[in-house]
């Protein structure tokens, strides 16, 4: 009989489930966006717990039958994997989570948000075997370098720098939905900036660099000046799509040199839906080197059921 382990997330977007075997293959997946309504820049905790509680039962649903092969229950029950971190919303995949394992009569297993990030990128990547790898985790609620050292059961994380104030999620999220997009804005804004650069013929005339670059400090920045040049900009939308997203570029290649020379660790992967992003992807990779964005950078289980797998079989 095959044997898998249950991951379930329930950030503050997405409820997600995933299936993995021993050998890491994704049996199952499934991630649902929660549903906020128009002009929403996010969702209250409790609606997010609401919306997670009615979405588990039916994702679990297609699972029916697997029991019997499942050896663990792996969830994110915190945002960060340090003293302190808690966000009500990952009540309720910790709340299904221990049930099921209770049910089945197997280990239950924490871990946070943010390692889960990790593994479901680096696990695909060419520095799986790696112990030790620089980790930027850019989401709708944060923005962080990390330099992530691998456990026997999930990550040491320290971070390294990033934002002092917003995340680059937020910057991008606000600024679409006062252009009239939907919550999250993010991957409508992404194919307003990449449709603008191809009419451009890849960058964006100098004449178009409407925003003002984002100042490092070290490895630290703020962002507030960014999102309030987004918004108060009179300029085409597509335009100020490729502007904004060719900063974000900018500052990710300048940032990501100065946390190597830092660190001393030059592997690089990129988590978190902000790396989702098809314009800031081809812009770090026409520009680094030994960096991986992977398939999973958005809200996932499939990396918390990974570190699942690893407590249990290895």
């Amino acid at each position: 009989m095959s044997e898998y382990v249950l991951g379930i997330d329930t950030s503050n977007y997405t409820t997600s489930v995933a299936l993995t075997d021993k050998a890491g293959n994704i049996v199952y997946r499934s991630e649902r966006l929660l549903e906020t309504r128009p002009g929403q820049r996010g969702l209250r905790q409790s609606e997010a717990f609401f919306q997670h509680n009615r979405n588990l039962p039916q994702m679990l649903g297609p699972l029916r039958g697997k029991g019997a092969g499942i050896r663990g229950v792996a969830v994110s029950s915190r945002p960060r994997p340090v003293t302190g971190s808690y966000m009500p919303v990952f009540t309720a995949g910790a709340g299904y989570g221990k049930a099921v394992a209770t049910v089945l009569d197997v280990p239950y297993m924490e871990f946070s948000h943010q390692e889960g990030h990790i593994e479901a990128v680096k696990f695909y990547s060419p520095f799986r075997y790696e112990k030790e790898i620089l980790a930027f985790h850019l989401s709708g609620g944060t923005c962080e370098f990390l330099k992530a050292r691998e456990k026997q059961s999930g990550y040491d994380i320290d971070i390294t720098g990033g934002s002092k104030d917003i995340s680059l999620g937020q910057v991008i999220d606000r600024v679409g939905v006062a252009r009239g997009l939907d919550f999250p804005a993010g991957k409508a804004l992404d194919g307003l900036a990449v449709k603008r650069a191809e009419t451009a013929g890849g960058e964006a005339p100098e004449k178009r660099s409407i925003l003002t670059p984002v100042k490092l400090d070290g490895t630290k920045f703020n962002l507030s000046g960014l999102e309030t040049q987004a918004i108060r900009s009179d300029s085409d939308t597509e335009d100020l799509a490729l502007a904004l997203f060719r900063e974000i570029g900018k500052l990710l290649v300048q940032a990501t040199h100065n946390v190597r020379r830092e660190t001393g660790i030059k592997n690089v992967i990129y988590v978190g839906g902000v790396s989702s992003s098809s314009y800031i992807r081809k812009y770090l990779e026409n520009d680094l080197e030994d960096i991986c964005f992977g398939e999973l950078s958005t809200d996932n289980s499939v990396g918390t059921a990974l570190l699942g797998g690893k407590e249990i079989w290895l």
